[in-house]
């Protein structure tokens, strides 16, 4: 198979999949805020808006004008991405979301892949973010939009997060 016909399908399930999570992140987001969620990180929340369908894009287009055959290990890779991306969502249920959102009286949840890393579905979403446009050929996209995501991760959002949980346990110890 080339990598130009799987090109469009594999858009088309990411923007079928992430419009679902997106949906699952709104309702998730209000049920937080009906329990007195404080969100933290609001100002780099933008930033994914950009990435995430500009990774997409590029995906296409690449893929589209590679000629390539698809690679079979790396779509095998993104598949493989998606139990556990799943995996993730429902080990949070409804403390997941796309944002940060801090409910009172919540608990750090420690089960599930967060047993064996402390953000699981950021491993999730970069292995995604390099195995998809790998799969069609389109080796450009994957090193320039899994540097940009390492560095919105590392630098901006799981600090955040980190300061926000922080934060909460502080404010729930009594001492802040």
């Amino acid at each position: 198979m080339k990598a130009r016909a799987l090109a469009p399908i594999l858009l088309a399930f990411l923007s079928f999949q992430r419009l679902l999570e997106l949906r699952l992140a709104r309702a998730h987001g209000r049920w937080a805020r009906e329990h007195g969620a404080v969100e933290y990180g609001r100002e780099h929340y933008p930033l994914f808006f950009v990435l995430h369908p500009a990774w997409m894009g590029f995906t296409l287009l690449e893929g589209r004008a590679s000629g390539r055959r698809v690679n079979w290990p790396a779509l095998a890779l993104f598949v493989l991405a998606q139990p556990l991306r799943y995996w993730v969502i429902r080990t949070l249920g409804r403390y997941w979301n796309t944002r940060i959102l801090i409910v009172p009286g919540g608990e750090r949840v420690t089960d599930g892949p967060f047993r064996f890393l402390k953000h699981p579905n950021y491993a999730v979403v970069a292995l995604e973010l390099a195995a998809a446009p790998l799969a069609v050929g389109a080796w450009r996209t994957a090193l320039a939009f899994t540097l940009l995501n390492a560095a919105l991760l590392l630098l901006i959002r799981i600090p955040a997060e980190e300061r926000a949980l922080a934060h909460y346990a502080l404010a729930r110890s009594g001492q802040g």
